[in-house]
């Protein structure tokens, strides 16, 4: 959790830098409360590394407060918008192919579908793979989301 105004972003993400860390996924959006935003960062590291990152997070002024969630029960998502060139033969099976991941038409054109599914990153990136022989022209990946499951630490009183 993180006060949410300019530059913000531009230091936690130059502590991962000066680190060494490379961010796996990257998400940021406005939180449930005023002022502030929620920052999700995927980043691999042994868990000395990663605890060394959030002491040096928890050190920046903006910075509210810091938490691992990886060894939480967590919900955690990820958005995907899929572009795949079509034909009128290739079309109908890439449509149910859409169906079955239970992912979501949002644009058909005549020579394209865009599809928007959401879930894992695992089921996102099978998504993925399936669709690829029938060509891709674009990707766009939202990074990882989450929650942990119940009243967790910042509803607390």
């Amino acid at each position: 959790m993180v006060q949410d105004k300019p530059g913000v972003l531009n230091r936690v993400s130059s502590t991962f830098r000066r680190r060494g860390f490379n961010l796996a996924s990257l998400a940021v959006g406005r939180s449930e409360t005023e002022g502030f935003s929620r920052m999700t960062f995927v980043v691999e590291g042994t868990n000395e590394e990663v605890d060394q990152v959030i002491k040096q997070l928890d050190k920046l002024i903006d910075v509210i407060k810091v938490s691992d969630i990886s060894r939480e029960d967590v919900v955690s998502r990820e958005l995907a918008l899929i572009k795949i060139t079509t034909s009128t033969s290739t079309r109908p099976e890439v449509l149910q192919l859409a169906e079955t991941f239970r992912s979501h038409v949002v644009d058909v054109s005549t020579d394209s579908v865009i599809i928007e599914v959401t879930g894992d990153g695992h089921k996102i990136t099978s998504l993925i793979r399936i669709l690829e022989p029938y060509g891709i022209s674009e990707v766009m990946r939202t990074g990882q989301i989450g929650l942990i499951r119940g009243i967790s630490e910042f509803q607390r009183p």
